[in-house]
């Protein structure tokens, strides 16, 4: 007997959602080993410079604890920026991939793209967890960015097996499954990492290939061969996939705010362990169980809030109200003068994530589904050309100079107090997108 349409759609949704569930604790698990695997690297640097021939012929193995504290500023300025141009690179190469993959979804399915990705992730890691020196840790990222495009079919192969009505609640499971891999993730990166820094990438790869088995052999094809599309020259240049956004204006005005609320995001990831390492003084294994809250409270709100929220008030409503508490959050992020400020912020912040799951629905809603690939494809690439820009505006410039002693006053929490701006933006544009777009009934 064969499943009812329904049923296969539920199941599609379980296989693409455990599989992105595998993918992202992957992940998760280095986030706050990977900037402390830097400063590793530049710290030895450091202290290297700081004794001078002279001063090494009176004290040879000791530092005063004036010099210490001066090397281990110099060590978080050196290793933000260090952080911020690794964090480009990644971002590059998938900004590249990005319509790369989508195109190829659209023309040979979602699920070989999804396989080929998850493989290559788990050599990725590898190569990271082996890495003897940081130029190791580049090639790893640079890698790392080609293969995690896979986030543009995965996108697509939910937009393939949704309906209108299921839409907003099926990225909202997206959502979760981030919230639960981030804090799954970060938590036993943590933990893992006390023990050595180099493990959580090693686990990371165990992880990559088990989700890789896991879709040789459960996850099925979303995409009937009589749904695809030509793979064609113009689909895979970055920027001319920009143009699709064209077709679709008032998704081509929901990029906008996805490029402030990406920026945003993205530079608060970046720097992050950084920022609450030199201000605070957390561990990595603090930060791993900060982290982890970081991933309940989405868990919380992405599965069980977006979907009743969207459906009182509406997508467009979802959008502003997310967004307008995301500002809120950055700012107390970038004022809290004490570390325990950082889990209430933490809190409020996951209210904002009502935002993403209704944008894409939003975006999904209004494109043709033989095409969902290309645009999946070409807001990637949009928010991957931001994330090169996040890390060296946020690390680099930002965090770097406002710690570093030619700053005209130190402002450690100068980032996050450009994020509020970025996202204040978002608002401005979202309210003016939805003004020259008016809601059709199937959303609000």
């Amino acid at each position: 007997m064969t499943q009812a349409p329904g049923n296969r759609r539920q199941a599609a949704i379980a296989f693409i959602l455990v599989t992105l569930f595998i993918d992202i604790l992957g992940i998760g698990i280095i986030v706050p080993v990977l900037p402390e695997l830097v400063k590793e690297f530049v710290g030895s640097e450091t202290a290297d410079l700081a004794v001078t021939p002279e001063r090494s012929a009176e004290q040879p193995a000791e530092l005063n604890s004036t010099e210490t504290a001066a090397v281990e500023q110099q060590t978080f300025s050196r290793a933000g920026r260090y952080v911020g141009v690794i964090g480009a690179s990644y971002a590059l190469m998938q900004f590249l991939f990005a319509p790369i993959m989508g195109a190829l979804s659209d023309r040979f399915g979602r699920r070989p793209v999804i396989l080929i990705s998850l493989f290559g992730l788990g050599v990725d890691f590898l190569i990271q967890g082996l890495a003897p020196n940081i130029w190791w840790l580049f090639l790893g990222r640079i890698f790392a960015g080609m293969m995690g495009a896979n986030f543009t079919t995965a996108n697509a192969y939910i937009a393939d097996v949704s309906t209108d009505e299921t839409r907003a609640r099926n990225f909202g499971f997206v959502g979760m499954m981030f919230g639960l891999g981030f804090t799954i993730g970060p938590a036993l990166g943590g933990l893992l990492g006390g023990i050595n820094l180099r493990l959580p990438f090693f686990v990371a790869a165990g992880l990559a290939m088990v989700n890789w088995l896991y879709g040789y052999f459960v996850l099925p094809e979303s995409l009937p061969p009589e749904k695809r599309s030509p793979f064609k020259l113009t689909h895979i240049n970055p920027f001319g996939t920009l143009r699709q956004l064209q077709v679709y204006p008032m998704v081509a005005g929901l990029a906008a705010v996805f490029v402030c609320k990406s920026l945003a995001q993205r530079g608060l990831e970046n720097v992050w362990v950084l920022y609450t390492g030199y201000r605070y003084g957390w561990s990595q294994t603090v930060n791993g169980w900060a982290l982890c809250l970081v991933g309940i409270t989405a868990v919380i709100v992405q599965g069980g809030m977006v979907r009743p929220i969207v459906k009182r008030f509406g997508e467009r409503k979802a959008v502003i109200a997310g967004t307008v508490i995301s500002t809120f959050a950055f700012l107390g992020y970038g004022l809290a003068r004490e570390g325990w400020m950082i889990p209430v912020i933490i809190c409020f912040g996951a209210l904002g994530g009502i935002a993403g799951p209704a944008i894409q629905s939003l975006v999904t809603s209004r494109v043709d589904e033989t095409e969902q690939g290309k645009i999946q494809g070409a807001l990637t690439s949009l928010t991957s050309l931001t994330n090169v820009f996040a890390p060296i505006i946020f690390n680099t410039l930002l965090f770097s100079y406002f710690i570093g002693d030619s700053a005209p006053t130190k402002i450690p929490g100068a980032p996050f107090l450009f994020g509020s701006v970025l996202l204040a933006m978002a608002i401005f544009i979202s309210i003016n997108v939805f003004r020259r777009f008016p809601a059709a009934k199937q959303e609000d």
